[in-house]
């Protein structure tokens, strides 16, 4: 992980490769980049994931917007940001305020966001008089009572994260009013209809800022837009229900991958996996989860081998480690994966040089067992 600023630029964290693709991460009003802490991570095994700072938050400098901020201005600090990172196009995540600079993206430049996800976030926020209320008090008398009533705005009863709260006790007044005056002039329902990019709305049903009508509102109008509900999540759904927000983010920007049992069945055949099934126990259904999700779920749908060369790869593992009954149900599944009894005959050749003529020996007596027993059926 790297932790950097670059003079007038919002402060930035980065996780994950610098070759995978990119994915912006915007924050609450009065939060920090921390508010991801419980997501970011994960979601760096796949993407080079980029958490910024609102100014005057976290480790962003408090002058890089004024009063009478907008939307635009804080969506052009993170091309900015991008700009110096080397990002042409990126994928984004934001909640609330930085669900709404997302979004704004998509709108004005959408030649730049490859996919959106709006946590808890929405198309206007009820109108300019409440924050501009809210900019007046704050500039007048601090962020104390605001943090001191944090808890009930963010999150459900008995629930909490400190350091979030430390965050809005910590930022610096003008910067946050200069957000406000950003949020009460920020209106884009009349533009929804122009979002191009795959979007994903996460609403908290306990979320009193943004009620899941908010976001049901940007999916109506969005086209091809989903809309996913967390129960027992208020506003600041990555800290309270990291987990549900973490498998919706992972499906949008990852893919949902095929389905495990489906797979299993393709490459293995009914009957085999008819027969695993009908063995199954209390004892050992959570490894035939475990199979289904993880080997069929997740490694078999992979699309950077084909099956024809995941069935080579698995033939040589099970000769080399001498598993030869799994051996001839992967024969059988590599004639399913199209190779002929010659690449197999070829493959089992090949274990023989590097697995030992024991054991290549071995794999062509059970191999040409099940080849025969195929073509007596065929016959």
């Amino acid at each position: 992980m790297t932790t950097l600023s670059h003079g007038k630029l919002p402060h930035h964290r980065a996780e994950g490769p610098v070759t995978a693709p990119p994915l912006l991460l915007g924050p609450s009003l009065g939060t920090s980049s921390a508010l991801w802490d419980k997501v970011a991570p994960e979601l760096s095994v796949t993407h080079r994931v980029i958490r910024w700072d609102l100014p005057g938050h976290g480790g962003s400098p408090a002058d890089l917007i004024g009063p009478g901020a907008t939307i635009a201005d804080l969506a052009a600090l993170v091309l900015a940001l991008a700009d110096s990172l080397g990002i042409d196009q990126f994928a984004y995540a934001g909640v609330s305020l930085g669900g709404a600079v997302g979004l704004h993206l998509a709108v004005h430049h959408p030649e730049r966001v490859t996919s959106l996800a709006l946590v808890c976030s929405s198309a206007h926020f009820n109108g300019s008089k409440p924050w501009e209320e809210r900019a007046e008090t704050v500039r007048r008398d601090g962020l104390a009572a605001l943090a001191d009533a944090a808890n009930s705005r963010w999150f459900t009863p008995g629930f909490t994260v400190p350091e979030l709260v430390e965050d809005l006790r910590t930022a610096d007044p003008g910067a946050y009013a200069a957000c406000c005056d950003a949020l009460a002039a920020y209106d884009l329902r009349d533009r929804l209809s122009s979002v191009s990019v795959p979007t994903l709305l996460i609403a908290g049903r306990e979320d009193p800022a943004t009620p899941p009508a908010h976001l049901r509102e940007i999916a109506d109008a969005v086209p091809g837009a989903t809309l996913t509900e967390i129960p027992g999540a208020s506003h600041l759904a990555p800290a309270e229900r990291p987990e549900a927000v973490l498998a919706a983010l992972r499906g949008h920007f990852d893919g949902y991958p095929p389905r495990g049992m489906e797979v299993r069945r393709q490459v293995l055949g009914d009957t085999h996996v008819d027969r695993a099934q009908a063995r199954q126990t209390p004892f050992t259904a959570r490894f035939q989860d475990f199979i289904s999700r993880y080997a069929w779920g997740e490694i078999w749908t992979d699309p950077t081998l084909t099956r024809r060369e995941r069935s080579m790869i698995t033939l040589t593992a099970l000769v080399a480690h001498g598993h030869y009954d799994e051996l001839a149900m992967h024969v059988r599944a590599a004639r399913r994966n199209g190779l002929t009894p010659e690449e197999i005959g070829a493959v089992l050749l090949q274990t023989a040089v590097y697995c030992g003529v024991p054991a290549a020996n071995s794999a062509f007596a059970v191999a040409q067992r099940v080849l025969a027993e195929e073509d007596g059926a065929e016959a």
